[in-house]
């Protein structure tokens, strides 16, 4: 085994490799970029070295130097399947915690891959040519070559939107990858996406570990995941397994893997081999729940030239695991990457969280958005399910919005619950806002600027605005609060709405019938937590409340950087036509003109880096129109 392991990666995936070392034994060595010196993973870590990007292999190899690293573990995502980070790892004498350069190279280039598969006899989607494509049957699927997560993908559902299709997924494939092939294939409209665990030795042992399903996905990235699926039995378990080992032989493929496959949401038996994951997957702790297993203990002792412990016989499955991905987005606005500092993180007691932020985390819409999974474990789906709602509901951040509401909303939805999936189905659901009950969000803010104010008068009587008065009769006091980005809502706040609030202190307080709940402040800005949503409230004025921005105007709903500008002043646009492209936590974002018109004003250019709300442009009507 190793004395020294380098993690080469941030956030939760290098706390979680940081866990299995200290239980080895093994000095870990953390890397961080600007921005992460205080990182959670930084502070873990019993020797740490500061980088200038995460994805300077010259870099990461000069930190396992100076720290006599004899092994790197590259995490996901980053440098993590990058062939040229294990040849580096090779010519600085240091061992690469992942399958060789060659078999990384050769799986995870989809193309190639594919023709691996078809010649071990794996299914695979059928594929056309750019001139095919044109006389094909829709829809179909654009997919990057090199990389995964779902950049560089696009769904095309006419011909007409090929040639756009292609150059986005060109575009995104090359920022993302730095290669900029992408191929086309037949798209499954109604699909489920089946994934199996591989591991596999240095002496041509190759075991798998069961099936995941991970057909909840937006924009192509997996929300939840579980083990086992509830739509594959022994039977289809068994034939996933052998196609996932006759695939990974025959790339020569060493250390942990992912084959993925998409399958006939009503006839899973259906299915096709996807592309090939060549490192651990963000999904592997519901593997290891139910197979008892450490994956990254597994993934040492395999590089560290160690024969499997165990054989394909000796793999047995236990109950059930379901992950839930919290993520810095904003479901209510498409998803829309969110970003600033954590002003409060309360983790639900009992069931395993891998994250990586706690309280004064500063979330950058540079990094991907995941903030922590929320994985459980039960005797059968059912009670996983239940236990997932349970922590769900028990999970508080504040300062940052994010999708545990979302999820929780997800969760609750009756084709979920009967395991009815399929990888359109979040597209297909609308997104519910999250539920005030009653008035409590807007009274709780309200009570605390009401504090405020009391503060703020000191002593003297006839400077408080809370509803005082010299006959010591309080009298209600009515706010106007604006409650997320919904419209202002007026709130009174009686008298018994004090008597009701208890406060617990830790930013905690209760209100009688209402539960717990949980505040944070953020300049004037209230953030309130219960069962697991949050909200940002404000106290607005009237003036403020009616003024509104101009129908055409066009603001950064994320910070980002400012990726492409298709439109120019004075162009006539009409309403969705591109104005401004901007790329933000590794995803493209179409800024479209919101009316008919001209535009009026451009007010980035390419490269900007912009906040959220800076206005980008504006849109004016054409007199005419």
């Amino acid at each position: 085994m190793f004395d020294t392991v380098l993690i080469a990666n941030r956030g939760e995936i290098a706390r979680r490799v940081v866990r299995t070392l200290a239980r080895l034994g093994i000095r870990s060595v953390a890397v961080y970029a600007a921005g992460d010196r205080d990182a959670p993973h930084v502070r873990e870590a019993d020797v740490t070295v500061a980088i200038d990007s995460y994805l300077n292999i010259e870099a990461v190899i000069a930190a396992c130097t100076s720290t006599g690293a004899d092994a790197l573990h590259p995490g996901y995502g980053f440098l993590s399947e990058n062939p040229a980070l294990a040849r580096a790892c090779v010519r600085a004498g240091v061992t690469f915690v992942g399958p060789p350069a060659e078999a990384s190279e050769l799986m995870g280039d989809k193309l190639r891959a594919k023709q691996v598969a078809r010649e071990a006899g794996v299914p695979i989607v059928p594929g056309f040519s750019e001139e095919e494509a044109r006389a094909a049957d829709y829809p179909l699927l654009v997919k990057a070559a090199a990389g995964g997560g779902g950049r560089g993908m696009r769904v095309v559902e006419r011909v007409e939107d090929l040639d756009a299709a292609l150059a986005a997924a060109r575009r995104e494939a090359l920022t993302g990858f730095g290669d900029d092939r992408v191929f086309i294939e037949r798209f499954l409209p109604r699909a489920r996406h089946l994934e199996v665990q591989v591991i596999a030795d240095a002496h041509g042992h190759v075991v798998h570990l069961g099936e995941r399903e991970c057909s909840l996905q937006r924009r192509h990235q997996k929300m939840i995941e579980e083990s086992p699926s509830p739509a594959v039995g022994d039977e289809l378990r068994a034939t996933l397994g052998a196609e996932a080992v006759a695939l990974m032989r025959a790339g020569g493929y060493v250390n942990a893997g992912t084959v993925e496959f998409v399958a006939d949401a009503d006839n899973p038996s259906e299915h096709y081999f996807l592309e090939c994951n060549a490192r651990l997957q963000v999904e592997h702790p519901v593997t290891e729940l139910v197979c008892g297993l450490d994956l990254v203990k597994l993934q040492l002792q395999v590089a560290a030239g160690e024969t499997l412990p165990f054989g394909q016989d000796e793999v047995t499955f236990r109950g059930h695991a379901i992950e839930a991905r919290v993520c810095a987005e904003d479901a209510a606005r498409d998803f829309l990457p969110a970003a600033g500092r954590i002003l409060a993180y309360q983790r639900p007691p009992g069931v395993r969280i891998d994250d990586g932020i706690e309280t004064g985390s500063v979330v950058d819409a540079g990094y991907d958005s995941l903030l922590a999974k929320v994985i459980v474990h039960g005797d059968d789906r059912p009670q996983a399910l239940a236990r997932l709602e349970r922590a769900l509901s028990g999970l508080t951040i504040l300062g940052v919005v994010t999708t545990t509401g979302f999820l929780r909303g997800l969760m609750a939805d009756p084709g979920v619950r009967d395991g009815i999936l399929d990888t359109g189905l979040i597209e297909r659901r609308a997104v519910p806002p999250a539920p005030i009950p009653d008035d409590g969000i807007g009274v709780a803010a309200a009570m605390l600027t009401l504090a405020d104010l009391r503060r703020r008068g000191g002593d003297d009587p006839f400077a408080r605005v809370d509803g005082w008065r010299l006959g010591g009769i309080r009298a209600p006091s009515y706010w106007r609060m604006a409650v997320g980005t919904g419209e202002p809502v007026d709130v009174e706040v009686r008298p018994d709405y004090v008597a009701a609030t208890t406060w617990l202190g830790d930013g905690r307080f209760a209100i009688v019938d209402r539960g717990e709940w949980s505040l944070a402040r953020d300049g004037d800005v209230t953030w309130i937590g219960h069962g697991g949503y949050a909200w940002p409230v404000r106290h607005v004025s009237a003036a403020e409340a009616r003024a509104g921005l101009s129908d055409g105007e066009l603001r950064a709903p994320m910070p980002g950087q400012v990726l492409l500008v298709p439109a120019a002043v004075g162009d006539d646009v009409r309403t969705g036509d591109p104005v401004v492209v901007l790329e933000s936590m590794k995803m493209e974002l179409v800024m479209s003109a919101p009316i008919d018109g001209s535009v009026a004003a451009i007010n980035v250019a390419v490269g900007d880096r912009v906040t959220v709300d800076q206005p980008l442009a504006r849109v004016e009507p054409e007199p005419s129109r």
